[in-house]
């Protein structure tokens, strides 16, 4: 059974978290702040954290700078009222993982948990195997039907982050955020270019594909 944090300083919704992750079969663990969750985190083994932002004295984006700093890769949900692009921008350079705006969604809380958890095990093994296609991280290669090719580092990292997390949908920003420099001013359309040679790289493939959903971004899936 995986042991999920809730670190929110609300105590009701600190107790309608507990209750939706006990429900469906999560050990929950709490803490009403920063300070407390550190102290938990020394005397208990945790593999997800569910967290808010908005704290008294310790915020979320200091705990999870000082998680990251120290080293610890354990998956963070940050979860938030702070809805602009500039909150969130602050999130993933602190170190988050995925980013929720409240009020949260019990069921997408769940399914991103359950992302972030099948995340965290690809990350261990550093390696991906859809069907008969098998993506190694280190090396950053792909392997099918028994032949391996290297990717094109943007490129590798691209395919990588969609097929860990199967079927979920991701804006063109998104991506930009997380695989290119914040900071940088190159254009979102930098992802379409990719993702194109992606699609003629493994057009022939059997195992997954990748879909445009109109209007929101890109999906990897595996093939039936």
């Amino acid at each position: 059974m995986f042991n999920i944090m809730v670190v929110e300083d609300d105590r009701n919704t600190r107790r309608l978290m507990e209750t939706v992750l006990i429900q469906n079969g999560y050990n929950a663990v709490s803490a009403c702040d920063g300070e407390e969750a550190l102290e938990l985190m020394d005397k208990k083994q945790i593999d997800l954290i569910v967290l808010d932002v908005m704290m008294p004295g310790m915020d979320g984006f200091q705990f999870t700078r000082i998680l990251r700093e120290g080293g610890c890769d354990i998956p963070i949900l940050m979860v938030t009222a702070r809805e602009t692009h500039a909150d969130k921008r602050e999130g993933f350079l602190s170190g988050t993982d995925d980013y929720m705006v409240k009020p949260v969604d019990e069921e997408e809380m769940l399914l991103r948990i359950n992302a972030l958890l099948r995340r965290a095990k690809i990350a261990s093994e550093r390696c991906i195997v859809v069907g008969n296609t098998k993506l190694s991280y280190d090396s950053m290669t792909v392997e099918q039907n028994g032949e391996s090719s290297e990717l094109p580092q943007k490129e590798f990292m691209l395919i990588f982050k969609l097929l860990s997390y199967q079927n979920k949908v991701f804006t063109r920003r998104q991506l930009m955020d997380e695989l290119w420099d914040m900071e940088s001013e190159t254009d979102e359309r930098t992802v379409d270019v990719h993702i194109n040679r992606l699609r003629e790289r493994f057009k022939y493939n059997s195992d997954f594909e990748i879909i445009t959903v109109r209007g929101l971004g890109y999906k990897a899936v595996a093939r039936q």
